[in-house]
């Protein structure tokens, strides 16, 4: 049986990659968090990550998500927008519902070491 990662494919990978940073960062509540960021270098950390979490043999050497991310201040508001740009980015580059599923899976497992601020109570 394919594994996710054979199903994408990594020129895939590389291309959700691009337009998700492209999107990230054309949104004004996004933009932010990637100022003085060096962005090739995350992009590659990215497709690593999402190579391996989707079963390829890159294996991500980056830093943990928990280290990475402590005290950029990102709610779970920003986070739910993130994750939803990379599946809408996902769904727009042909990855059938099996691998999104899957991705939204591990970003809920991954949620609690990238969140800081828990979203505003519905008023």
């Amino acid at each position: 049986m394919a594994s996710y990662y054979e199903k994408v494919g990594a020129p895939t990978v590389r291309e959700v990659v691009d337009h998700f940073y492209a999107v990230a960062l054309d949104d004004p509540d996004l933009k932010p968090y990637f100022d003085g960021v060096d962005l090739a270098r995350l992009k590659r950390h990215m497709v690593m990550l999402l190579c391996s979490v989707l079963g390829g043999p890159e294996v991500y050497e980056g830093r943990d998500l928990a280290d990475a991310h402590r005290g950029m201040g990102i709610t779970g508001e920003h986070y739910e927008k993130v994750g939803g740009v990379l599946v809408a980015t996902l769904r727009d580059h042909g990855a059938d519902e099996e691998v999104v599923q899957h991705v939204v899976t591990v970003l809920t497992q991954v949620r609690g070491s990238i969140v800081e601020q828990p979203a505003e109570a519905a008023g």
